[in-house]
């Protein structure tokens, strides 16, 4: 049976909706006299109509501690330049650990070559002090930069809490990021100490990265400490990098662990953003403003103590941050650093079931290759205690809820999330008092001004538009890392509809309130969980001696079939070979990622540009998923018109039509 887009597909009983974190929220609301929410839709009416108000409210109900009150809640409403809470001063990190419950798991974490472990908050604190005291005793302060080329393991999130339990700078690359993606991120904002591992395991294969550490090392010549993970333990190698201290070592430094207290706008951590030219945006974000933020998205996604919460991802993704923020609530993480498909594809299901997961955490082309692998998870694993199947990074199709709902658990609440790495946090997504209906997300996110804009921009309902936020968001860039004036934060954000947020995302609301996503109006790439822009992958391929230009299409997400074909131009007289395609893929391997490497390589003759000489990345995805050139490009602005037709044919090839069906 086919399932149709908005078809209803769960709906949650009484006893769900009364037991709702939100639910309690709602009645904390009314019986402090501050609001009377009837209805979903109007506690997101209020939330963006008033504010301040909504966010003291969350200030108030999660009891933020501050050292020193707060002036008043928001001191300019504008965008960019809103500045929230002025005078308070907080740590993140102190928000965490003081959940801590003696003897409760806080981690579960596995990985490819560490079986099923769990670490208490005992064991995070201890673990969290020492690293906080190893790093003050080598004179790091508050505003320095601390980054990590880590896998997701509990190393990582330690390192974390203690960067920013002294109002040191986190910033995170996963070490399957090359050397360019890696030195383009961290090269920008000079870090002084560099956590690391020597490799790590995937597809059951170990990926040695001592020499890529070592050449990140000698361009990043700030870093005067680097601790060493030896995560596959390659010794001799590691011995030979100089400034290193080993993990072991650093956990027998003994301190008391103390939170300095910051101010709310304190830069808390560095994310990355990729555009579709020149440097990574490199994203500062405020402890105060991520922590607001974070509490607000557990309240609206039901994470509780109760949870033990999972997502597959990597620590380049902000999703990691999601992770790491499920502790706000005293709630378990779980983490697992591997292939979702290694050793089988049912691994992350023996997850679910070994840790008793209660939110499992994917992304739609992992669902699609469950589905393809012909999986029914609810017959072969106990999956009595997850209540929530959760996704992002592309649109899911009905066929995609078909498939949980039958497969999966019938009475699990299928929770998409859409949101973004500028933001660190959802912008559209779901709560356990709203139904699901297939192929849509349930709601707009508490305190997010979210509509979508047509072309004249104007707010539509059942079109599909622009993502834009008309109001100030807590967790909304501090600034970008070396962006004079926010020259580059305002071209990234505001220079469309000034004075108004506008993500990049294709968006349609429905009459209902719910959400659909149908991709990034921008060109760049999500693939598996690691983000990289089109530029990226540029300098990569162009650096292969054949090549003179090219041009990358993602159609992941878009189409049926995750797909993402490269063409390329090459040197006068040469034809694309088997080899010329190896070393292609693998500069792309070394200088972005294994998961950014195309499906397919294709020789055309030039790339389409513009008049001013961009690269037409979107007008060829269009026309890719079989919209006519007219429809998709204006010729008329381009330098070259007729290489357009080369894609117009293409689209019509057996390759083409199977990844649209």
């Amino acid at each position: 049976m086919t399932v149709k887009e908005g078809e209803l597909l769960w709906s949650p009983k009484e006893e769900i909706i009364r037991e709702a974190a939100i639910s309690n929220y709602m009645q904390w609301l009314k019986k402090t006299g501050r609001f009377e929410a009837g209805s979903y839709e109007s506690l997101w009416n209020w939330s963006v109509t008033e504010v301040e108000k909504f966010w003291e409210s969350i200030w108030d109900y999660f009891q933020v501690r501050s050292y020193t009150p707060y002036k008043k809640v928001l001191k300019s409403n504008k965008m960019p330049g809103a500045e929230w809470f002025p005078g308070a001063t907080l740590n993140y990190a102190e928000h965490i650990l003081r959940n801590a419950v003696k003897g409760k798991t806080a981690l579960f974490y596995k990985s490819e070559n560490r079986p099923l472990s769990e670490m208490t908050w005992d064991e995070l604190i201890e673990k969290t002090s020492s690293v906080a005291t190893y790093l003050k005793s080598i004179g790091v302060k508050p505003g320095d930069r601390v980054v990590s080329y880590m896998p997701n393991i509990p190393e990582t999130i330690i390192a974390f809490l203690a960067t920013a339990s002294i109002g040191a700078i986190w910033s995170s690359c996963s070490p399957e990021f090359g050397i360019g993606s890696t030195l383009s991120r961290f090269k920008q904002i000079e870090p002084k100490v560099f956590f690391t591992v020597d490799g790590y395991m995937y597809n059951g294969k170990p990926h040695d990265r001592m020499e890529t550490v070592e050449k990140l090392l000698a361009e990043l010549p700030t870093v005067e400490q680097v601790v060493m993970v030896p995560y596959l333990k390659s010794e001799p190698r590691i011995n030979q990098i100089k400034n290193k201290i080993l993990w072991e070592e650093v956990l027998t430094y003994k301190g008391k662990l103390t939170f300095e207290q910051v101010s709310f706008d304190h830069p808390l951590w560095i994310l990355y953003s990729s555009g579709t030219t020149g440097l990574p945006k490199a994203i500062v974000q405020g402890h105060g403003g991520i922590l607001l933020t974070h509490l607000s998205v557990n309240l609206q996604s039901d994470i509780t103590e109760n949870d033990r919460f999972f997502w597959y991802t990597t620590t380049g993704w902000m999703m990691w941050n999601i992770v790491v923020a499920s502790l706000l609530t005293g709630a378990t993480a779980i983490l697992y650093d591997g292939s979702p498909a290694y050793p089988d594809i049912g691994v992350l299901w023996r997850l679910a079931e070994e840790t008793k997961m209660t939110s499992f955490g994917t992304s739609p082309p992992y669902i699609l290759n469950c589905m393809k692998a012909g999986l029914e998870p609810k017959n072969e694993y106990d999956l009595s205690h997850l209540k929530v199947f959760a996704y992002t990074g592309s649109p899911l199709s009905p066929e995609g809820f078909k498939w949980i709902y039958e497969n999966v658990k019938k009475d699990i609440r299928i929770a998409p999330i859409s949101g973004g790495t500028d933001i660190c946090s959802g912008i559209v997504g779901s709560t356990p008092i709203l139904p699901v209906y297939a192929g849509e997300i349930p709601c707009k996110c508490l305190g997010v001004s979210v509509y979508s804009f047509n072309d004249e921009g104007k707010p539509v309902i059942n079109e599909i538009g622009e993502m834009v936020i008309t109001k100030p968001f807590p967790s909304m860039p501090l600034y970008f890392w070396n962006d004079k004036e926010n020259k580059r934060y305002i071209e990234s954000y505001f220079d469309y509809y000034p004075g108004i947020w506008r993500h990049g995302d294709l968006l349609k609301l429905t009459d209902r309130g719910s959400a659909v996503i149908y991709g990034r109006s921008d060109a760049t790439i999500n693939r598996q969980g690691v983000r990289s822009g089109s530029s990226e992958i540029y300098n990569a391929v162009e650096a292969v001696p054949e090549v003179i230009d090219s041009l990358i299409v993602d159609l992941s997400g878009f189409a049926r079939k995750d797909y993402m074909p490269l063409f390329v131009v090459l040197r006068e007289g040469l034809t694309i070979t088997e080899e010329i395609k190896h070393k292609i893929n693998q500069k792309i391997r070394e200088e972005v990622s294994p998961r950014h490497i195309p499906d397919e390589i294709f020789q055309i003759k030039e790339v389409p540009r513009t008049l001013t000489g961009k690269k037409m990345e979107i007008p060829v995805r269009k026309i890719l998923l079989g919209s006519p050139v007219s429809d998709a490009a204006s010729t008329d602005a381009m330098s070259n018109p007729k290489t357009i037709h080369y894609f117009e044919e293409l689209a019509h090839t057996d390759t083409f039509k199977s990844i649209r069906k």
